[in-house]
């Protein structure tokens, strides 16, 4: 979930002008790489050969 004291930081890092889809676009990054961190720490990973596996099903 994000903060409002990550979001103040983010915005920061912000031109004087962008537009409301960069902010929503920088939004989701944020999110999906605080949940990506989150499984992470929960082990909730695959290994690379098991990636392997999956990307393989995916051309089939």
């Amino acid at each position: 979930m994000l903060t409002k004291t990550r979001l103040k930081k983010e915005i920061e890092k912000f031109p004087e002008k962008f537009t409301i889809d960069e902010l929503i676009e920088k939004l989701i990054l944020i999110e999906k790489i605080q949940e990506g961190e989150k499984q992470s720490e929960n082990g909730e990973v695959i290994s690379e050969n098991e990636l392997d596996k999956e990307i393989e099903k995916w051309f089939k």
